[in-house]
């Protein structure tokens, strides 16, 4: 059971590539995305739906076992929480690529970037502590995709 959660909150062990582990883990959400819209079609935002909010809760407990075996805050190989967060950003989204590139950027700006009150809820214990700022990442994503959606639709400008 050990190594199916090892397996799972580092992203299918892409928490351990040598650089960058955040941005491959989210690159493995884009994909997986990307794979659920191949197989269910338009479908996608809600599976995409049932996806985030089944799994935010286990995902923050995840989290938990994780600390205790790297027996560290927030561990850099954990990247579960890249993955909740881009699923996020792209909750109620009907799919396109476009979607998934702009989601892509701006969810690795504010999880980089981390403004407030981002910056601060990293420092919450455990499991929660790492996944929290991540998904207010992709909530902030999110937030500014309704908008590009607006001054799209306000200025006849396709952005989607």
């Amino acid at each position: 059971m050990k190594r199916v959660m090892h397996f799972l909150y580092t992203g299918f062990y892409t928490g351990y590539m040598p650089f960058a582990p955040g941005t491959f883990g989210t690159l493995l959400a884009c994909a997986i995305y990307c794979s659920l819209y191949l197989t269910f079609g338009d479908n996608v935002r809600f599976i995409n739906m049932g996806l985030v909010l089944l799994a935010a809760y286990p995902a923050v407990m995840l989290g938990n076992q994780a600390e205790k075996y790297f027996d560290s805050k927030d561990p850099q190989v954990v990247v579960l929480d890249e993955m909740m967060g881009y699923w996020i950003a792209v909750f109620f989204f009907p799919f396109s690529i476009r979607l998934v590139i702009i989601a892509f950027v701006l969810f690795r700006f504010f999880d980089i970037v981390k403004p407030w009150p981002i910056n601060g809820l990293q420092q919450l214990k455990g499991g929660l502590g790492i996944m929290i700022d991540d998904y207010l990442a992709g909530l902030f994503s999110n937030a500014i995709i309704w908008i590009l959606i607006a001054i799209s639709w306000y200025t006849g400008v396709a952005i989607f």
